[in-house]
């Protein structure tokens, strides 16, 4: 009796695509949501939507402090990164979707959005893109002031 080697011509043919359907089934499925940031120095707030826009979760700098001074600490928003975090993971979502809004014609967000995103990397939230989403006008209705400005 001789011994034979099995080689790949000997394994049944498999269909196409059926390895990816076990692959995935085996894989763990990475829930998605988006989280919307809005930062103005005055004060930091944090919307957390599913993909098609539904509330999950919404938490703000007066939800976690009483002092209006600091409402758009960047330490405050670490507090409210580890409450989105704490009520996210529940659901199962793993990545996310980060747009940051600062206030309109603002040129750069508050204090607190760099120290959320960074705090939810940390949490383990795979973060997919980070979008700026500020409105700034484009020209719009005219000014007051006449045509020399507002003079003091």
């Amino acid at each position: 009796m001789e011994l034979k080697e099995k080689t790949k011509m000997d394994e049944p043919v498999k269909e196409f695509g059926e390895e990816e359907k076990t692959e995935r089934k085996n894989k763990e499925r990475s829930i998605e949501a988006i989280i919307n940031i809005y930062t103005s120095f005055n004060n930091t707030l944090v919307h957390v939507t599913d993909m098609s826009g539904k509330t999950i979760s919404k938490v703000t700098g007066g939800m976690i402090t009483k002092h209006d001074r600091l409402k758009a600490n960047p330490t405050i928003a670490m507090f409210i990164a580890k409450r989105i975090s704490e009520q996210i993971k529940e659901l199962g979502i793993r990545s996310l979707y980060v747009k940051i809004r600062a206030k309109t014609k603002s040129p750069a967000p508050g204090p607190g959005a760099h120290a959320i995103v960074k705090s939810l990397s940390r949490e383990g939230f795979k973060i997919l893109n980070i979008l700026d989403a500020t409105r700034m006008p484009r020209g719009g209705p005219k000014q007051k002031g006449g045509r020399r400005g507002r003079r003091v």
